[in-house]
């Protein structure tokens, strides 16, 4: 299916997506992007269709393209205490707080937002793959954790997030089992299977 540049017709909207909130360890990320109203790309779409190398790629193109952008993230402290989807909107309206400038309207992938004061907004289910401003966002976000996760792995690497970014794989998980947790685990979730 092809993406759409615009949701609302023609005001300045910006793209919300967040990533990270299945993980184990790590902040939640969310990015915001305003494109052009006619914005078009061959390529771009949602990040988890799309290899690393054209993720990068596509990051700069869209630094390049966007009308403005912002990438915001809430740590596993505040995770812990307010729980992943209020951390997530709380990414999402930072990200729109930092925007260069200020939009007229939001769309959001998924299907639950917590309204932005004084912004009209739309959930959009698999947005990401709907409309060019989401798709923008989920790869800012996406390659901005991962890089993020790569770095922290460098501390700490026998939890192998430089691969798993933070997801529970098999080794993530046994690392935890073996070598305990980390100060970016959530304690809120459950870090172990029960046995």
């Amino acid at each position: 299916m092809d993406l759409q540049a615009n949701y609302s017709g023609n005001l300045l909207e910006a793209g919300l997506d967040e990533v990270g909130r299945g993980c184990l360890a790590g902040p939640v990320v969310a990015a915001a992007v305003i494109l052009p109203t006619d914005y078009f790309h061959p390529v771009l779409t949602d990040s988890k269709l799309l290899s690393r190398k054209q993720r990068e790629k596509l990051r700069d193109q869209i630094c390049q393209d966007a009308l403005a952008w912002a990438i915001a993230e809430v740590s596993p402290e505040v995770i812990d205490q307010i729980n992943i989807s209020k951390a997530s909107f709380r990414a999402m309206h930072q990200a729109v707080n930092e925007l260069q400038i200020a939009p007229e309207f939001l769309i959001v992938d998924g299907n639950q937002f917590m309204p932005y004061p004084g912004l009209e907004h739309a959930c959009v289910v698999k947005g990401d793959t709907k409309y060019f401003s989401i798709a923008a966002a989920s790869v800012l976000a996406k390659t901005y954790r991962d890089d993020l996760m790569a770095e922290l792995s460098q501390q700490f690497p026998e939890y192998g997030w430089e691969q798993n970014v933070g997801y529970p794989t098999i080794r993530h998980r046994q690392a935890i089992k073996e070598q305990g947790i980390t100060p970016h685990h959530r304690l809120s979730f459950k870090l172990l299977p029960e046995i």
